[in-house]
């Protein structure tokens, strides 16, 4: 019978590139049961249809799923590397159904040093037709949450940060298949509690990020947030504060239906030689707070 346990399913991302199959291949025995393929800035001059082809075979013979795929750049501005990030929105969405998702995500993008409104006009412009793009393919698009040092005032990368900015972006384009690739950790690090905003945003998250944050209180009572000692750290999940049990609860009470991947590479513990003891620890963590094992009633 079905699983409804992979309902919501716990994975991982890769990196997208030549060895993207073949590390899937080595860590899929592990039981991760999703996977993000994930870019940086560009696609690298990556085959999309060549990756997919082995990614499918990597993935054959198991109930694994690629979740999403994903570059993150400034798809707003002109220099060169952002045209490119744009291209890497267009071909992924062109691309995505070989990989067998319906997910294409990534960071907004913004109008570099301007208050975050200012980018709203843009992101209309590149958004609205992408949108689009996605919608007639049967696609949703989702934005991360990350801030990458940016504010309200001022930043470089990316404006869907913040609950104020998702409600100038959903109404500038305001179309169904726009969302968001929800990660607590951000919101942590910014002394936000992530779970009123998970339970109010629910409806628009469409892929969730496995990454927690350890948050110094002690630290931030004698320096602030603003001292030269570091107050929050980016944590895998079962390593941070939140309990995880209480993020797939309210997003199942949520009626939330896909991926939480795990973003590896940020722990400042379970790093270098000890990434994948950290991921596979958070995996089987995030699989008990899940409910464990699926057991079927009795008939």
């Amino acid at each position: 019978m079905p699983n409804p346990q992979l309902d919501i399913r716990i994975g991982t991302l890769v990196n997208g590139g030549p060895n993207t199959a073949n590390y899937i291949r080595q860590i899929l025995p592990h039981g991760f049961e999703s996977f993000t393929i994930t870019f940086w800035q560009t696609l690298g001059g990556a085959d999309l249809k060549k990756l997919a082809a082995e990614v499918r075979e990597a993935l054959a013979g198991s109930d694994a799923v690629i979740s999403a795929v994903e570059i993150f750049g400034n798809p707003l501005e002109g220099e060169a590397k952002d045209i490119e990030t744009l291209r890497g929105w267009e071909a992924l969405i062109d691309h995505a159904h070989l990989f067998g998702t319906d997910i294409v995500a990534g960071f907004t993008g913004r109008v570099r040093g301007k208050p975050l409104p200012d980018s709203l006009p843009r992101f209309k412009e590149v958004f609205g037709p992408l949108a689009q793009r996605a919608a007639d393919k049967g696609l949703r698009i989702a934005f991360e949450n990350c801030p990458m040092g940016g504010n309200w005032k001022t930043g470089d990368w990316n404006i869907a940060h913040n609950p104020a900015a998702w409600e100038l972006m959903f109404d500038a384009v305001p179309m169904d298949n726009l969302g968001l690739e929800w990660e607590p950790c951000h919101q942590m690090c910014e002394l936000i509690d992530p779970m009123p905003q998970l339970r109010t945003w629910i409806k628009r998250m469409f892929h969730l990020h496995g990454k927690c944050a350890t948050i110094r209180w002690d630290v931030i009572r004698e320096y602030g947030i603003g001292g030269p000692v570091q107050f929050a750290y980016h944590r895998t999940p079962g390593f941070g504060d939140l309990d995880w049990t209480n993020v797939i609860s309210a997003a199942r009470l949520g009626g939330f239906k896909g991926a939480l991947d795990i973003e590896g590479w940020h722990d400042p513990v379970y790093r270098g030689e000890l990434e994948m003891t950290g991921q596979v620890y958070g995996l089987n963590y995030l699989k008990r707070c899940r409910g464990g094992a699926f057991v079927a009633n009795p008939t």
